[in-house]
């Protein structure tokens, strides 16, 4: 459930296929997302989730897995 909230938060930043997206993509290399583009998504990840992501946290972000991770562990 969350995989597929974050796989769409994603693709509407990115206009990328969620289907494409896996927990092991990486934002930069395999995403080719810029550092704003990152911003976004952490900014859509805050809002679709209800949940507030550290700067420090957000900037260690690399793959979609590691997103997620972030996003299970901010709810509990």
């Amino acid at each position: 459930m969350e995989l597929e909230k974050l796989r769409e938060v994603i693709a509407g930043v990115l206009s990328v296929d969620p289907k494409e997206i896996t927990e092991e993509t990486t934002f930069l290399e395999d995403l080719g997302a810029d550092s704003l583009d990152v911003y976004q998504i952490i900014m859509g990840i805050e809002d679709a989730f209800q949940i507030e992501i550290p700067a420090g946290k957000a900037e260690r972000i690399a793959t979609v897995g590691e997103a997620a991770e972030l996003i299970k562990s901010s709810r509990e």
